[in-house]
């Protein structure tokens, strides 16, 4: 019998509320601020050498809180420089979020911005299409290598777009990570649908050094507080399983046995940390700067 088991991205209202609350309960946000503030700047030294104006590309910009802050530390290193922003995101909702930080912002004098509203495969075809290749100074692809069909081409096509100086930094889930443990084990069990692709770090050099690609690679800790996964009914732990398992109402529709050993595994060291009675999700990314 056919699982009743859908995928999450299916309805796009209950990923959005899944999404936001894992923003909630993670370090997501803040490991990666950490990294723009400590790291960014030593990979950004160089991208705007002798530039009055840099053009950087924002690839899944989502509702762009990590753009605005990537466009200040480019606007601190070359102060008075035009930076053009083009931000490719396919979903509405969240350019319209996008927007509003924008709008909101203070200090974006000499920034402007363009909205792609397309995902990553259509804004190549439509440049391919009308025969243009706009050369940018940084690319950046923050956790939007799921949702592509072609992870290595997708790689390949963006990096070709690099100026001389420039730089493509990806962020995505790392190999040693929780989500890592939970798609190899259960990955084929849940309803993907051809909408998201299991990719992390671990899959990455592989693909980078059969293309030849240099790049540097750096780590990042993070966790999810997923203690509410294990209260019977909690709405919020619903949806976190949801987010967890890209299954729409998962702890409805799944099968009691793969539902049984999959709340089994969240809590084991391989996806896990018990403390003070909490259970903290191994959400740990990497982040990854390739070189033109």
């Amino acid at each position: 019998m056919a699982s009743p088991m859908r995928s999450l991205l299916a309805d796009p209202d209950r990923y959005l509320q899944s999404f936001r609350l894992f923003l909630e309960r993670s370090t997501e946000h803040q490991c990666m601020q950490e990294f723009v503030e400590r790291q960014l700047p030593a990979v950004i030294a160089s991208i705007g050498n002798g530039k009055s104006t840099i053009n950087v590309l924002s690839v899944g910009g989502g509702s762009g809180e990590m753009d605005l802050q990537i466009l200040s530390k480019i606007r601190a290193r070359y102060p008075g420089v035009t930076i053009n922003n083009d931000v490719v995101e396919p979903s509405a909702d969240q350019i319209s979020k996008y927007k509003e930080h924008v709008a909101q912002a203070s200090n974006l004098e000499n920034i402007k911005f363009t909205w792609h509203r397309e995902t990553a495969y259509e804004y190549e075809s439509r440049m391919n299409a009308e025969k243009k290749t706009k050369k940018w100074d940084f690319i950046h692809m923050i956790q939007m290598l799921y949702y592509v069909k072609d992870v290595p081409a997708t790689i390949r096509y963006f990096h070709s777009l690099l100026e001389s100086q420039a730089k493509l930094l990806i962020i995505l889930v790392s190999g040693k990570s929780g989500w890592e443990t939970l798609w190899k084990k259960y990955g084929s069990s849940f309803p993907l649908e051809d909408l998201c692709t299991y990719v992390s770090s671990a899959d990455l050099p592989r693909m980078l050094d059969a293309a030849g690609l240099k790049y540097q690679l750096y780590e990042l800790p993070s966790h999810m507080d997923i203690t509410s996964c294990f209260i019977e009914g909690d709405k919020d732990g619903e949806l976190l399983l949801d987010f967890l398992t890209e299954t729409l109402d998962f702890a409805k529709t799944a099968p009691p046995e793969l539902k049984r050993q999959l709340m089994e595994e969240l809590r084991k060291p391989g996806c896990s940390e018990i403390r003070d009675g909490k259970v903290f999700f191994n959400n740990n990314l990497s982040v990854i700067v390739i070189e033109p």
